[in-house]
């Protein structure tokens, strides 16, 4: 059996901090290469609103709306459809 890892010296420490200092300075440039979002068009903020507040009942305010890029969102929406199939009594 190990005994307790010994404390990391100040050295070690400070080359931790050095190199995590790099990876923030690789994503701030990377973040600064992005091009901004697209603005969302008013009528689709209108549109959401009114889904928003056919589901609710009642008039509610959409603060934010973000296009959303990439596979996640379509694979999010395959899962929760077939989460919905129940096999109870299949063969």
């Amino acid at each position: 059996m190990s005994g307790p890892s010994p404390e990391p010296t100040v050295a070690e420490l400070l080359d931790v901090v050095r190199s995590l200092s790099e990876r923030v300075e690789q994503l701030e440039a990377l973040i600064a290469r992005q091009p901004p979002a697209p603005e969302v068009p008013e009528e689709v903020v209108v549109a959401i609103s009114a889904a928003v507040a056919a589901f609710f009942g009642h008039r509610a305010k959409v603060k934010q709306v973000h296009y959303r890029t990439g596979a996640a969102y379509a694979q999010l929406g395959r899962a929760v459809v077939q989460g919905r199939h129940h096999f109870y009594g299949s063969r």
